[in-house]
């Protein structure tokens, strides 16, 4: 027996179109930004007039207006034109210009106003990029990166088989949304479950639509996770993901890849070995913390149960433990019907005949085989999938059973 699952697609990463498009903004952006700066000092240029030029226009009594800035000055003669010239930046300059009858304005300096802006900008983008350290730095090492949602989109229907599993997990469920009147019968509820077994049969699915048909919070979290370049931050981690859980309740905490955190603990000394034991601990800790009524359910996948710390797994944290195995041939023959769902099937395909062809592999391994079949199928032009394409499907891919019951 084994699970089936819909996969959930995954964003999409931006195109290379998407990406021209998006520097060609930024640089028109930029342009917009540059060209008045440009075009304000073509002009200066242009209009300038030595300060030796501006004392004898002054002298003769030619200059009407002056405009004083931080690094120019900008005046106007009497026939109407108007030019610029050097700030000679001395402390009675004002009121010699007023001594001759000059009009005297106080201008706003351009590169004061550029620098003004340069930073605000400055300060605004560094402000934005210690957020997002922070940010970062949260959700890298505070359990930030663990998210709560209140449903997934897979339910016990995306599932073939285990349907005695999914029966007695349910009733795990139960007890799990009303711990007081089961506690009232003297039974407490379950704080882990483990689900072993080869790759590619849905643990993580099965974890999911438990969550979706028991109508409970759910954080997935992988053995990954938990590693960190700095040590003892996998602690943290551990302490932020329960934490959490417990806010949420009911709650169901399923970890994949559960043997990467939970393998048996090795007193050797190296560096990895000491973080893997300070997660087993503080796993052991958070575990045996919660109160009867915490309504925390902590779901394990693993596919090496063996390999697991006999502490971690024992009765009292981790009650039940559930093989995920490979398909039976009931199951196969629900499988082959729902993976060739929307693509033709040659008429002289005998369902039962590829089911036994199929026994020993897992759930992924029989999809791939008959995705890539439907593949070969249209590329040479036809739309059936027959058994001699199954044949080359299984030949492409290497997905052959072993004397052992697992794909090779």
């Amino acid at each position: 027996m084994t699970l089936l699952g819909k996969l959930k697609e995954k964003k999409r990463p931006m195109t290379k179109k998407e990406s021209l498009i998006l520097l060609l903004v930024i640089i028109f952006v930029a342009f917009l930004i540059i060209l008045p700066s440009v075009i304000r000092q073509d002009n200066d240029k242009k209009y300038y007039m030595s300060y030796a030029e501006f004392v004898d226009k002054m002298e003769d009594d030619k200059v009407i207006s002056v405009t004083i800035t931080d690094d120019k000055v900008t005046f106007e003669l009497n026939n109407g034109e108007k030019r610029n010239t050097d700030n000679p930046d001395y402390d009675t300059f004002k009121r010699d210009l007023l001594k001759r009858g000059i009009e005297v304005k106080d201008g706003k300096s351009m590169s004061g106003a550029i620098v003004f802006v340069t930073d605000m900008l400055f300060n605004i983008i560094f402000f934005a990029i210690i957020g997002f350290l922070i940010l970062k730095f949260w959700r890298t090492f505070g359990g930030g990166e663990f998210k709560v949602s209140d449903g997934t989109d897979v339910s016990f229907d995306d599932i073939c088989g285990m349907e005695d599993v999914k029966e007695e997990m349910m009733s795990a469920v139960e007890i799990l949304k009303n711990p007081q009147r089961f506690a009232s019968m003297g039974i407490r509820p379950l704080r882990g479950i483990v689900l072993e077994g080869p790759p590619g049969n849905g643990k993580t699915l099965f974890a999911k639509a438990l969550a979706t048909e028991c109508d409970v919070n759910f954080i997935a979290a992988k053995g990954a996770d938990f590693q960190s370049a700095l040590m003892s931050m996998g602690a943290v981690k551990t302490k932020s993901l329960f934490k959490k859980a417990a806010r949420k309740k009911p709650c169901i905490v399923f970890i994949d890849e559960f043997d990467s955190i939970g393998e048996r603990r090795n007193y050797t000394g190296t560096g990895i070995d000491k973080e893997n034991n300070r997660i087993i601990t503080t796993m052991l800790n958070m575990m045996d913390g919660f109160e009867e009524g915490d309504g925390v359910l902590v779901i394990a996948a693993t596919n090496s149960y063996h390999s697991l710390d006999p502490a971690l797994i024992r009765p009292g944290r981790f009650d039940l433990k559930y093989h995920i195995g490979n398909p039976d041939i009931p199951t196969i023959l629900q499988l082959i019907e729902l993976y060739t769902i929307g693509k033709g099937i040659s008429s002289d395909l005998d369902k039962e005949e590829s089911a036994k062809s199929f026994e020993g592999l897992s759930c992924a391994a029989i999809e791939t085989i008959i995705n890539e079949a439907s593949s070969m199928a249209i590329h040479n032009g036809g739309r059936t999938i027959g058994p001699v394409l199954i044949e080359e499907a299984r030949r492409r891919t290497g997905l052959l059973p072993t004397e052992h019951g697992e794909e090779a």
